[in-house]
């Protein structure tokens, strides 16, 4: 038998985790050398900077408002999801966020994988 116990994070416990991408806050809740849990909140009309997270896959779940990502080359392609609704950023995937111009985007998210979880990039390889 298990001598673990559950835990939990309040929302005044997480932790603002780095590295910063522009435009966006990340607070950490949970961490493992293969996974990290948290929350994000992109700001109102906001483009984050460019960003993939290494080895780690990313899986989040919109709280709040809507996000599009911008990928693929040349950062052409676009898949938008609301609250509600779940998405999967695959490891290694440039890409980034954006927010429409009157409500935040909020969301949960995990990321599954070794090694640091965001590097921040010029952008995508072009077309």
């Amino acid at each position: 038998m298990s001598t673990a116990r559950p835990r939990s994070v309040r929302s005044t416990e997480r932790l603002v985790a780095g590295p910063a991408t522009a435009g966006m806050i990340r607070e950490m809740a949970f961490e493992g050398s293969d996974r990290w849990v948290g929350y994000v909140h992109t700001e109102p009309g906001v483009r984050s900077g460019w960003h993939h997270h290494g080895e780690t896959d990313t899986y989040f779940y919109v709280l709040q408002g809507s996000v599009e990502l911008e990928f693929g080359p040349g950062g052409r392609e676009r898949l938008s999801v609301g609250a509600g609704d779940f998405a999967h950023v695959p490891a290694g995937a440039i890409h980034r966020e954006g927010t429409t111009p009157d409500e935040p985007g909020v969301v949960v998210l995990v990321r599954i994988g070794p090694g640091q979880p965001v590097f921040n990039v010029e952008g995508p390889e072009p077309e």
